[in-house]
């Protein structure tokens, strides 16, 4: 081959090679108006709607401790008891004085019953007849007062066993088994699991957009795989005065039947508030937006018009940013194409193939 014919060639395989590189796969998806979100990001933590450190209504020395931090316990159960064996005597006294009343009672009706029966006829006075009568209610009244004297005390007993108010999860204990407590005296902390919530901080700046009902998208940074939707339930407009936030409390579904999702308070959240702006307009997919250090925003529009297909960079101003959508306030219209996929080196004018075909 002669020089001339190979430079030809070598000059034939350069712009071949051009050609193949001009045509840069892309894909593309068309401009389209859609209603507009305001999306606000928070973080918070789960929180329960119920946390009380217990303790018992007299004092005593701790008997018997059989539930530590991080057991499991249901309404009523037991979870500490005090020594109550001078209680117990001293109940087993007043039930002795209820039955020795009682005792009392039949007898003074008895014998005023006899009384009134024969009444004068065998020489009983009216006046010890009524005698009799009074007696029958001093026994009675002494009958009820003793009778609520052991019912006081079967109170004292019943209160030397701590008992679980609702159903949770032991969060702190500290009490030790034969130490003396006092009322008032914390001895354990127990914490609900069921209908837990989502404590969130917003920014002043977003509390006059919040209100009730809001739909809130909830991922656990401890089970990051999942997602649950929840709804504003709560906005309290008592602001935190260092940080200038406000607290949102989010109700959420997290029993799922056949996956429930597993959380504890403490745990950390985030939070994604969407609010509908009430609006619509043009939108498009955040990987089509480019940013630059000098503050430019550009989207790459496909004229598909021709064959192939060309590019050409235009500036966009942006809007709100929700669900990886991003709103373009200018720079677009609907109907328009945009690159989504392989527009990091693409030129100004350059032709493209569109994976897929035409949008």
């Amino acid at each position: 081959m002669s020089v001339h014919h190979r430079a030809v060639a070598a000059l034939f395989l350069m712009l071949l090679s051009v050609i193949v590189v001009a045509d840069v796969p892309v894909q593309v998806e068309p401009v389209s108006n859609r209603t507009i979100v305001r999306q606000i990001n928070v973080t918070g933590t789960v929180t329960s709607p119920r946390t009380a450190v217990l303790s018992t209504a007299v004092a005593g020395l701790v008997a018997e401790l059989t539930i530590d931090e991080g057991h499991r316990v249901e309404t009523g159960q037991a979870l500490l008891q005090l020594d109550a064996e001078l209680a117990q005597l001293a109940l087993e006294r007043a039930l002795a004085e209820v039955r020795q009343r009682e005792t009392a009672v039949a007898d003074a009706r008895r014998r005023f019953a006899e009384a009134e029966k024969v009444g004068t006829q065998r020489g009983i006075a009216r006046t010890q007849i009524e005698s009799l009568r009074a007696e029958v209610s001093n026994d009675e009244a002494a009958l009820v007062a003793s009778q609520a004297a052991a019912r006081e005390q079967q109170a004292i007993v019943a209160r030397h066993t701590l008992k679980a108010p609702f159903a949770g999860v032991i969060s702190e204990r500290y009490a030790e088994l034969g130490e003396w407590v006092n009322p008032g005296n914390g001895l354990l902390e127990l914490v609900a699991t069921d209908n837990l919530r989502f404590d969130f901080r917003v920014g002043q700046e977003n509390f006059a957009a919040l209100s009730p009902d809001i739909p809130v998208e909830i991922t656990l940074d401890a089970v990051s795989e999942r997602s649950v939707s929840g709804r504003v339930d709560t906005i309290v407009p008592v602001k935190d005065p260092s940080a200038r936030t406000f607290l949102v409390r989010v109700l959420a579904d997290t029993t799922e039947a056949d996956n429930p999702l597993r959380i504890t308070p403490g745990m950390s959240a985030r939070g994604k508030l969407n609010i509908d702006t009430g609006r619509s307009g043009v939108a498009v997919s955040r990987d089509a937006i480019l940013r630059f250090p000098d503050g430019r925003v550009t989207v790459w529009v496909v004229d598909t018009g021709g064959d192939p297909p060309v590019v050409h960079e235009r500036v966009v101003r942006t809007g709100f940013e929700f669900d990886g959508i991003v709103e373009i306030t200018n720079g677009l219209a609907d109907g328009d194409v945009v690159v989504v996929r392989g527009n990091e080196t693409l030129q100004e004018g350059q032709t493209v193939s569109i994976l897929g075909g035409n949008p």
